[in-house]
């Protein structure tokens, strides 16, 4: 689910930081660059875990970097401070076939929204639920209710107070769209499509009253 992905990057330093540590200011400005950023193909970076390395420090005159000014007699030069940083984050990114807790966001017509807390974009489309499943409308709403799981003459709910475990069938990073609708929904840059069709999957609620009803039966 975690991973340490090595990056190398060159780096605008702005002037304000000149103040601190150098390490410290590397730092900070590399959170700002990526934290709870989506990278394509290496995902959701989570923390800077380590700076493996600084060079250069290459000043390049009025490029339209961060800028800083120095002023000899009356002169003033404008110039940019650039510096090729290497380090080490911490990246979310599930591998397809992993099992992974989450909470119930939203449940609709299509599935279900799951999130970990610090990732939402987890998605359970109603073909992934485990046969036969079905939605029931809450009164009122024509999009909001709860799907329901009927096995063996029992009715299992799907509710917000129940971790739920799924599998992650696929990972993808759609295409920043050019033009988005208003009405659409906010662009993600890192989708994960899971399934709950399978024994020990969905609300772990389903499983632990399984549990008392076989030993019930016993």
């Amino acid at each position: 689910m975690f991973y340490l992905s090595r990056i190398e990057h060159t780096l605008r330093f702005p002037p304000h930081l000149l103040n601190l540590p150098l390490q410290e200011a590397i730092h900070k400005e590399l959170e700002k660059l990526f934290l709870d950023k989506v990278i394509a193909k290496l995902g959701l970076c989570i923390s800077v875990y380590d700076i493996r390395s600084i060079e250069g420090g290459f000043i390049f005159p009025n490029d339209g970097a961060a800028t800083y000014t120095k002023r000899n007699n009356l002169d003033c030069f404008t110039y940019s401070w650039r510096l090729l940083v290497v380090f080490t984050l911490v990246m979310f990114r599930p591998f397809v076939g992993e099992i992974i807790s989450a909470q119930l966001l939203k449940s609709d017509a299509d599935g279900l929204q799951l999130s970990v807390g610090f990732f939402d974009d987890i998605h359970i489309p109603d073909h992934n639920f485990p046969k036969p499943s079905r939605f029931q409308v809450e009164p009122g709403y024509s999009d909001r209710g709860r799907w329901i799981w009927d096995y063996n003459e029992q009715s299992f709910d799907i509710d917000n107070s129940d971790e739920i475990r799924f599998r992650v069938i696929s990972v993808s990073y759609p295409p920043i769209p050019l033009e988005q609708p208003k009405e659409s929904k906010p662009f993600a840059p890192m989708v994960i499509t899971g399934s709950i069709d399978d024994d020990g999957l969905g609300p772990v609620s389903w499983w632990t009253e399984a549990n008392v009803v076989e030993d019930e039966a016993t």
